[in-house]
């Protein structure tokens, strides 16, 4: 490989998305000089086409939601329709962002495709998500400002109040997302968030289906049920909660044959597999094979903050998924990761690590 050639890798592996005239720009080439030693590079397969994708180790793409995250803390208790003394902070997350980190910290490769505004709220999400995952494929608009997220907490960690600035998302497009399709075809997993608009998690779900790529929905709250298509085809799995699969079957869950209804009323609209977590009690699982499984969850002495326990669970679940652990095996490190992060004062808890799990699951 010649000096040029290392020069010109080098840069699309800091940015995949440069255009040739971006690149000759950059490094004082010509334009067709530029395109000469692209075509040589895919020629010998050190580049898989545009976007420029390098044949290394497949990636996770998260895509979805990337914002600022607000949690008041209600001191004593809470009075309607007045003010309330109260403590602050702010920190960075987003359902797509918080899963990423959470595989970055478990030693996954992820990319996060996301639209954020051209600002310094997305500034601060972009220094402090960078360390564990690729960011170069974040769209920055300059029409909209960055997503926010404000959570209301009582004294006791739990959520009484949700407030979400999240209309950038109605700009995840389908034609955007194709922009980055190369990621997609290429990766060893796609995490969806319903943050992303309906035709776009159709277009997903046509991706994963046509290169047989693992997808993985998300639910971000009921309302954004929505965003689901009528057929799950092409979804591996479902994953949410008691009020989200209430929004989806169009029941109240509370008996065990309820629950067990809800797993094969959704899987039978076409997703391999269906996840629903019943809060501090039950987590239900039913597998394409038709099996149920079950595990209770276990009591903490004290809940922190519940926000990210969600992502939490998710993100552990999929790392076992790819490890190659039994599905009760997968259960139980996607629990204790939500668990250990409600005890946590972080939305993605900083002690994560591969051994750090496994050691808190046994």
């Amino acid at each position: 490989m010649n000096e040029k050639e290392q020069r010109v890798l080098e840069l699309l592996r800091q940015n995949p998305f440069l255009s040739q005239q971006e690149m000759a720009q950059q490094l004082n080439m010509s334009r067709p000089a530029v395109a000469n030693i692209l075509s040589a590079c895919m020629k010998d397969g050190k580049l898989l086409g545009r976007a420029y994708v390098f044949p290394e180790a497949k990636h996770i793409v998260c895509i979805g939601g990337a914002n600022v995250d607000r949690k008041i803390h209600i001191r004593g208790a809470l009075h309607m329709a007045t003010s309330n003394p109260a403590t602050s902070e702010e920190t960075v997350g987003g359902v797509a962002r918080n899963i990423a980190e959470n595989l970055g910290r478990l030693g996954e490769s992820v990319r996060l495709i996301t639209v954020a505004g051209d600002d310094a709220a997305w500034a601060m999400i972009e220094e402090q998500s960078k360390p564990y995952m690729n960011v170069a494929a974040v769209e920055k608009l300059s029409t909209h400002q960055t997503g926010t997220y404000t959570a209301v907490l009582n004294e006791a960690g739990d959520l009484v109040l949700a407030a979400a600035d999240m209309d950038i998302y109605d700009m995840l497009t389908e034609a955007l997302v194709q922009k980055h399709e190369q990621l997609f075809i290429h990766a060893k997993y796609i995490v969806a968030d319903l943050n992303c608009p309906k035709e776009t998690i159709a277009y997903l779900q046509q991706v994963a289906t046509v290169h047989r790529i693992p997808l993985i929905a998300v639910p971000v709250s009921s309302p954004k049920m929505a965003n689901l298509p009528d057929d799950f085809t092409g979804i591996t799995w479902l994953m949410c909660n008691r009020d989200e699969a209430e929004s989806l079957v169009g029941y109240s869950l509370y008996e065990d044959a309820q629950f067990e209804q809800a797993l094969q009323h959704i899987q039978q609209r076409g997703v391999e597999n269906v996840v629903i977590t019943n809060g501090s009690e039950k987590v239900w699982l039913r597998a394409a094979s038709g099996d149920v499984l079950t595990k209770d969850i276990e009591a903490v002495e004290q809940v922190v903050d519940v926000t990210g326990a969600g992502d939490a669970f998710v993100a552990a679940f999929i790392y076992g998924i790819l490890a190659e652990q039994t599905l009760d095996e997968t259960l139980q490190l996607a629990m204790t990761n939500a668990r250990e992060t409600i005890q946590s004062t972080h939305t993605v808890r900083k002690n994560i690590t591969k051994n750090q799990l496994h050691t808190e699951a046994n």
